[in-house]
């Protein structure tokens, strides 16, 4: 899939940028919590996730009150 063919926000998650939601629409992550159960690492280390995606889902975590696994 092209980045040209990602929607720039998928499901529940905030607004990361397509190179990022193509990342975890590849793995079927649509959903906050699908992201936080992942973790930081697991997420840094897919093509397209950088620093700036995780910190923006971690805000939202945070303030959603879903903690990020370790």
């Amino acid at each position: 899939m092209s980045t040209r063919d990602t929607p720039a926000q998928i499901g529940d998650l905030p607004p990361i940028g397509r190179p990022a939601n193509s990342a975890l629409l590849v793995l079927g992550v649509d959903t906050l919590e699908d992201v936080a159960a992942l973790g930081k690492a697991r997420l840094l280390a897919l093509h397209g996730v950088g620093p700036r995606a995780i910190r923006i889902l971690a805000e939202e975590c945070e303030r959603r009150g879903v903690p990020f696994a370790d």
